[in-house]
């Protein structure tokens, strides 16, 4: 874990969209358009930043706890993967 990293983990991946490049994730803490995440998992490792998010189809600027929302990722994420504050 480098200084950029955080610890806080702030959701799990919840489903995957390969035709599209989309993570759904189920978060656990507040999540902003701007900020960057850490997808990590056992074969799954990447930072991206959020450049935009959606819930329910409909764009949003951020989310919080018990929120699902779909995030366009560079890489594939798999469910389950833990997904922290980068």
């Amino acid at each position: 874990v480098g200084i950029y990293m955080s610890d806080e983990q702030i959701g799990r991946v919840s489903a995957y969209f390969s035709k599209i490049g989309v993570a759904a994730i189920e978060l656990t803490a507040t999540l902003t358009v701007g900020e960057s995440i850490r997808v990590k998992g056992a074969t799954t490792d990447f930072v991206t930043e959020i450049t935009s998010m959606q819930i329910e189809r409909e764009a949003v600027e951020s989310a919080g706890a018990g929120d699902g929302i779909g995030v366009r990722v560079p890489e594939k994420a798999r469910k389950n993967d833990a997904v922290f504050r980068a």
